[in-house]
């Protein structure tokens, strides 16, 4: 029981982040590009709860979009 609450907590977390990264995106303000390192923790999350859960479509969902923060983090920043 411990363990699906800890999981589920993960969950939500990383949705919450999700949520904050994408609103930082919509208001386009000057912080905005800042959504992409919002958007890294929140996938990162999601791969360890899902890795944890053997939720396996998650995790390389995931992936993918820890790949299109890592793009998107170079592209703003350097």
């Amino acid at each position: 029981m411990q363990k699906y609450l800890t999981l589920t907590n993960l969950k939500w977390f990383a949705t919450a982040v999700s949520f904050i990264g994408a609103m930082n995106i919509a208001l386009n303000t000057p912080y905005s590009k800042y959504a992409f390192m919002i958007f890294l923790i929140s996938s990162t999350t999601y791969m360890y709860a899902g890795y944890k859960d053997k939720d396996w479509p998650l995790v390389f969902l995931n992936v993918g979009f820890f790949i299109v923060d890592i793009v998107g983090i170079w592209r703003w920043f350097f």
